[in-house]
């Protein structure tokens, strides 16, 4: 009986992919499969094979990395690998890079929202911003008005992006970029998270910047979000998609540039 390549799309890279449903549980039936694939893309020219494979056919990986397949990414539940089927091929990264967001909530008595993590080193506390992590798909804007409301239990709204910091060799060796919020308070109560929380309270500002416990890191960003204006959502012409794209910019630029632009007939 005649052996089938697997059902494939193609990626805008030279790759082949084939289709993960579609592959069989059966260790040799997968392999001969893999086998008339690789014979059938390498005349099809093309660059690079993607081999997803979910948790459930872990069995088949070593038939794939004997067949020269390497790891590229996981996630919770598959596997990917890849193999060159030009030498050098060009093979897109997978993400690099934590995404992570603070908040500075300053209330009317210019009492600034800040929190003391659990399981930090004994001495005075470390205080710092509320936030955390954003979720996949989650954005910026959303992310750390959920993470100020989870950890101090304060209701926020954004204000402006005040500035960013990246760095290197964070958590599993990858990057980290951290994002300095301003956010308008919109309730007072504190409600703190007591998992994660040890402490959480409103602090006048000078007493936060004259802090020793405090690094000089955040005091800069606190500063930096209280006496600049920051860059704000902005919708962008060209951009058909708001629930998965967030640009920043200074108030008023796209004001500035209305005049050069052509203008849309509705």
């Amino acid at each position: 009986m005649e052996i089938k390549a697997f059902e494939s799309t193609t990626n805008p890279f030279g790759g082949v992919i084939p289709d993960p449903s579609k592959f069989p549980t059966n260790p040799e039936r997968f392999e001969s499969q893999l086998q008339a694939s690789l014979d059938s893309w390498k005349i099809g020219k093309y660059k690079v094979a993607w081999l997803e494979l979910h948790i459930d056919l872990a069995v088949l990986v070593p038939i794939a990395v004997s067949y020269g397949f390497e790891y590229h990414h996981s996630g919770n539940d598959y596997l990917m690998l890849i193999k060159r089927l030009e030498p050098n091929a060009f093979v897109p990264a997978y993400a690099s890079h934590y995404i992570g967001a603070g908040g500075v909530a300053v209330n009317n008595k210019n009492e600034l929202l800040v929190v003391h993590e659990k399981g930090r080193s004994s001495g005075p506390p470390f205080y710092k911003l509320p936030g955390g992590a954003l979720h996949a798909g989650e954005h910026l804007v959303d992310g750390v008005i959920r993470e100020v409301l989870e950890e101090t239990g304060i209701r926020t709204r954004f204000s402006s992006l005040a500035c960013f910091r990246s760095q290197h060799g964070y958590r599993y060796g990858k990057s980290d970029i951290y994002f300095v919020c301003r956010l308008e308070p919109l309730s007072h109560e504190i409600t703190k998270q007591e998992e994660e929380i040890e402490e959480c309270i409103w602090m006048p500002v000078n007493e936060y910047y004259a802090a020793d416990s405090v690094s000089y890191f955040n005091k800069l960003v606190v500063q930096a979000a209280l006496t600049s204006p920051g860059v704000i959502p902005t919708e962008v012409r060209g951009y058909r998609a708001p629930d998965t794209v967030e640009v920043f910019l200074p108030e008023g630029t796209v004001d500035s540039l209305s005049n050069y632009l052509p203008q849309q007939n509705n």
